[in-house]
């Protein structure tokens, strides 16, 4: 297949990838493709050249930019497809719900995680791509694992079932990883966490208590919070007030 009907053939199934293409400099026109899995197609004419591209597209691809980039007297284009970022939910109560209700409102896909079957019930969470009633390794293992593209918000309260999705998203490769509950139950499940061998760096990586400070009361509000501070952190940013930022609002492409 050609680097381009790899691409598209991506690009249709909701796969991640890039294309990358000479502008200028090495042999123009000619194209590349890199699957997530490094899987290739096609040539830019130079192994060093193609090694330069790989990396370039890992980055991108991840980073959901396409992006110009000069390589001294190389120039390439760097178009990259990915699917709708992921938030799993662990926890079916109330504001996984509301949670899962926002998070499709924006583009991001919903996936709810309980093993108690008699709450993880899909009628109870319409917006959710899907409800698995599992335990957290196996339910992660049925998603396919834990990208740098999924972010994890920990719901239940319950420690035995909080401290099990939080062990293996700590392991993972997760964009974000927030937990809810009082500051003082935050302390308690850092003891917990540190007694089970979790490194204190590791335990850096959790937002807890989880969201931004909006002020939030109901079930809606705490999930627009968490929404916030999961889209803040996919981007990169603190989540603050644009009033008090300085510099450009919007990033401007490449």
């Amino acid at each position: 297949m050609t680097p381009q009907g790899a691409f598209a053939e991506l690009a249709r199934s909701g796969g991640r990838g890039a294309l990358v293409t000479v502008l200028s400099g090495g042999a123009p026109g000619t194209k590349f493709f890199v699957g997530a899995d490094h899987a290739t197609a096609g040539s830019l004419g130079s192994p060093g050249l193609e090694a330069v591209a790989i990396e370039l597209a890992d980055e991108l691809m991840w980073t959901e930019h396409s992006e110009r980039r000069e390589l001294g007297d190389v120039t390439l284009f760097v178009d990259v497809t990915f699917p709708a970022p992921r938030l799993i939910a662990f926890g079916a109560v109330d504001f996984a719900g509301a949670l899962c209700r926002i998070a499709r409102a924006t583009g991001w896909r919903p996936f709810v995680v309980d093993p108690r079957k008699r709450f993880a019930q899909p009628a109870r969470f319409p917006d959710a791509e899907q409800v698995i009633a599992d335990w957290p390794e196996a339910a992660f293992a049925q998603l396919g694992g834990i990208d740098r593209a999924t972010s994890i918000a920990v719901l239940t309260h319950d420690p035995k079932l909080d401290d099990a999705a939080l062990v293996l998203a700590l392991r993972s490769d997760a964009g974000y990883i927030g937990a809810m509950g009082s500051r003082l139950a935050q302390e308690s499940r850092r003891e917990r966490l540190l007694a089970q061998g979790v490194a204190e760096e590791q335990l850096a990586r959790i937002a807890a208590p989880i969201g931004l400070d909006i002020g939030a009361l109901t079930a809606a509000e705490t999930a627009l919070s968490i929404m916030a501070e999961v889209v803040a952190a996919k981007h990169g940013h603190p989540g603050g007030r644009l009033a008090h930022a300085s510099g450009r609002i919007h990033e401007v492409g490449a």
